[in-house]
């Protein structure tokens, strides 16, 4: 196939009229006939490239004998993808495009490279289900032992509890430190902690290097894997941790986590993050609190690889031991991964033993002669685990783990292919977790296959996008590989392109100013229709009105200001509709004004 260059308009070798269309031609020759073959060749050879390869003799010769047909395509984008692409008297696309080739350049989107996605799923439990003869027989054979170990989980745990709720009776002063005497009666819930452990199957526990004194690294943070190193660190130090504030409702262990004098955090609101590093450095800064117990990914993984680290361990800037947790097996993966914690716990209650090893790593101090930023911090410590554990550090954040739980509740075939690296888009863009999942709704309502891809069609169906040159080349920039179709980390980045430039929102309010022209603070039907025939035209009553639904956010039956913004934010490729009308009326803002 050729393809002629985006910048020089296809030769019609029949016609040497230019078209502004992108065009399709066959050349029919006669598979028989070498004479018709050397006749092109010795054409070409003697004419320029705008003159016919063929005079009207040779077409003009009939042949019913087996033809051989070449087609050469315009730019990518022929009619017979799209056979039902209005055309007008003389058979061309309409074209009203005012000669955009990037309908986002107007906002300086320009083209952007989508990494592929990395393969790795670091949620993945690799034994999930109990296979192998041995693995049954073992479980059998431990059953009676599995029974004496819930007991004993059971009875460890309400004396920890009892215990906690002892120690916590009265005190109500819970921004200064807990008091000594409260602190020793933890010991009991301690020591309950670690018959936990050992109900689990973790009868001895191999440790390498020790923890640095208190008053050298007040922060320790450590890669997560299962529910079983917050046991372990609780036992081992009664450090002071930052958890989700959901933790505090969970029944027992609620309170308990409140004994460790936790930092609670919203990881979704600022005000919470920015309040929980504000704790961080006023506990971290006074030798009466505890150390401080972070685990950086955000959850946990199946230890295979390390996730990005979120900054709140590293922005104080004081001294942190690195701590590696490993949990070697052949049989029983003990990551807490895709998989259920009742089943999870089953399978720990029916092994033998159950290995881990705890690793106390050199602390890692920012240095004194170069104020390094908590981006460099927390890569020099994820550098240390990284290589400690030998693992592969990636961009994997807690956002994929959003991904793929949304991925699942919407019962895709294969979740993971929805993750994207969200600590590279959070980077790139600054899109948070909750934009991303908002996109990942949209794209599921177009049906991905099994593949993970959803076809132009689609596409263009929940965007409410007529076919024509305009709308394809829309989807033309997402499709890097001009499949026809596009994965959700193709769309994801595009969208979260466009959403996040500087003159996004007031693209959006000149195109709101410029649709109305009746005076009214109201864009109607006819109104929205008008403006938006512009990049597409010969919209068809209906289609209007399901654009107008769209944007209609509120369903009041009238597009506001509100409206309209809404609708942009939640599917900002739409802005492109608008580039033409913001091109024809001078949309020319300044940064300043922007900013």
């Amino acid at each position: 196939m050729f393809r002629t260059h985006n910048n020089i308009p296809p030769i019609n070798p029949l016609n040497h009229t230019h078209t502004n269309t992108p065009s399709t031609f066959c050349f029919k020759a006669s598979a028989a006939s070498p004479s018709f073959s050397t006749q092109i060749f010795q054409t070409m050879a003697e004419h320029d490239v705008i003159t016919p390869l063929l005079s009207n003799h040779a077409l003009s010769q009939p042949s019913d004998k087996p033809q051989v047909i070449i087609t050469v395509d315009g730019d990518g984008c022929s009619d017979q993808r799209f056979p039902d692409r209005p055309t007008n008297q003389n058979g061309q696309t309409n074209n009203t495009e005012l000669g955009i080739e990037n309908p986002f350049e107007f906002l300086g989107a320009s083209r952007i490279h989508v990494p592929p996605t990395c393969t790795i799923d670091p949620f993945r439990n690799h034994t999930p289900r109990i296979e192998g003869v041995y693995e049954w027989l073992k479980i059998l054979v431990c059953v009676p032992i599995a029974i004496l170990r819930l007991l004993l989980f059971g009875l460890s745990l309400l004396v920890g509890y009892l215990a906690t709720k002892f120690a916590l009776h009265g005190w109500k002063d819970k921004q200064n430190p807990m008091p000594k005497w409260r602190c020793r009666l933890m010991w009991v819930t301690r020591i309950c902690a670690r018959c936990i452990l050992f109900s689990f199957g973790y009868h001895w526990i191999k440790r390498r290097g020790r923890p640095a004194p208190r008053e050298t690294a007040p922060i320790v943070v450590s890669n997560h894997v299962s529910y079983i190193e917050p046991i372990f660190f609780f036992y081992e130090l009664f450090p002071t941790i930052v958890a989700s504030e959901s933790h505090d409702s969970i029944p027992v262990v609620g309170t308990i986590i409140r004994a460790m004098q936790v930092i609670y955090v919203n990881r979704f609101s600022p005000s919470s993050r920015k309040h929980a590093v504000s704790e961080i450095k006023r506990k971290a800064s006074s030798g009466r609190f505890p150390r401080l117990l972070l685990f950086p990914e955000g959850t946990t993984t199946n230890g295979r690889l390390l996730m990005s680290f979120q900054l709140g361990a590293f922005i104080p800037g004081y001294p942190i031991q690195p701590v590696v947790v490993r949990y070697p097996y052949v049989h029983f993966d003990q990551s807490w991964g895709n998989i259920a914690l009742a089943k999870l716990m089953f399978r720990m209650f029916t092994q033998f033993h159950n290995f881990m090893e705890v690793e106390y790593l050199p602390v890692i101090s920012t240095l004194e002669n170069q104020k390094e930023n908590a981006v460099r911090f927390a890569e020099k410590t994820g550098h240390a685990i990284a290589t400690s554990l030998n693992v592969m550090k990636t961009s994997y954040s807690y956002g994929d783990f959003m991904l793929l739980a949304k991925a699942s509740e919407s019962k895709q075939e294969n979740p993971r292919l929805y993750m994207v690296e969200m600590a590279m888009v959070e980077s790139m863009f600054h899109l948070s977790g909750m934009e991303a999942v908002d996109f990942l709704d949209t794209f599921l309502s177009m049906k991905p296959d099994t593949s993970g891809h959803v076809k132009i069609d689609d596409f263009f169906r929940v965007l409410r996008l007529k076919v024509c040159s305009f709308t394809e080349r829309i989807f033309g920039l997402l499709d890097v590989e001009k499949r026809g179709e596009i994965t959700f980390k193709q769309f994801l980045f595009w969208s979260a392109h466009v959403l996040k430039k500087p003159l996004f929102r007031q693209a959006c309010e000149f195109a709101f100013n410029k649709c109305l022209t009746d005076g009214n603070q109201y864009i109607s039907e006819q109104e929205l229709g008008d403006s938006i025939k512009l990049s597409i035209p010969n919209l068809e009553h209906y289609e209007i009105h399901d654009l107008a639904n769209l944007f209609d956010d509120d369903h009041d039956g009238r597009i506001s200001r509100e409206d309209f913004v809404a609708c942009l934010r939640r599917n900002p490729l739409l802005i492109a509709l608008f580039s033409p009308l913001l091109i024809h009326k001078n949309f020319q803002p300044s940064l300043k004004e922007v900013v």
